[in-house]
């Protein structure tokens, strides 16, 4: 079955590039977008064509044998999903710019999680790291990782403000009541550096985290003791 592009929508190329052999596909927009962007769809909606091209205006199509040696199928639906995930999709002004905006969100939250003020040791808020993005005219690719793209712009947001990535080690002291409790949720808030069982039953322990989430930590620990917690910063790393 051959889909058909969206009224209004003109069927668009997602190009691959492996070996040294380029794969095209010609799909609808708006599902490739969404592929994109890791969601599902249905690949019989999203196809316009059920060939793999190895150049789509001039109509080569890939053979069997070449698609089989690069993707290990010749399942067409398959294949695609991968081309329009790992390669280039041509995509309008308006898609592109919803990519960059969901990827600049991820971008600032991933920043504020994981970076604190130079001066303070304390983390920095989003609206600031956003400001400061603005103030220095960074750019966000919207195909590229987080991680990949976080270095550059630390960099850039060092000449506006004073900001390091960092992680901080906790000194955690809960009374024997919530111990059992807390032990059990230690791993899911961070690395779990050491744990000591004191002889009434207290639990201390020393937890690693991104240096931008102590105020999460520290009140998810008060949450899980109703605040019968001690928290101290024993040391940020940078």
């Amino acid at each position: 079955m051959v889909g058909k592009a969206k009224k209004g929508h003109e069927p668009v190329v997602a190009r691959l590039e492996v070996g040294g052999h380029r794969f095209e596909i010609l799909v609808e927009p708006e599902l490739a977008f969404q592929v994109k962007q890791g969601k599902e769809v249905d690949p019989d909606e999203l196809l316009i064509s059920e060939d793999v091209y190895t150049d789509v205006r001039r109509g080569l199509r890939a053979s069997p044998e070449l698609l089989k040696k690069v993707f290990g199928t010749t399942d067409v639906k398959k294949i695609a999903i991968e081309i329009i995930r790992r390669g280039q999709l041509q995509i309008t002004a308006e898609q592109r710019r919803r990519l960059i905006e969901a990827k600049k969100k991820q971008i600032i939250e991933f920043i504020s999680k994981n970076a604190i003020d130079a001066r303070t040791k304390l983390p920095i808020p989003p609206q600031r790291i956003e400001a400061a993005m603005e103030q220095a005219g960074v750019g966000v690719d919207p195909f590229k990782p987080v991680e990949e793209q976080v270095p550059r712009i630390v960099r850039a947001l060092q000449r506006i403000i004073p900001i390091k990535i960092a992680r901080a080690l906790l000194r955690i002291v809960v009374p024997p009541a919530y111990a059992g409790r807390v032990y059990s949720q230690l791993a899911k808030l961070g690395e779990v550096k050491k744990t000591d069982w004191r002889i009434d039953g207290s639990l201390v322990a020393e937890l690693e985290i991104p240096a931008g989430m102590q105020q999460e930590v520290v009140e998810k620990l008060n949450k899980l003791t109703q605040g019968n917690v001690d928290v101290q910063v024993v040391s940020v790393l940078t």
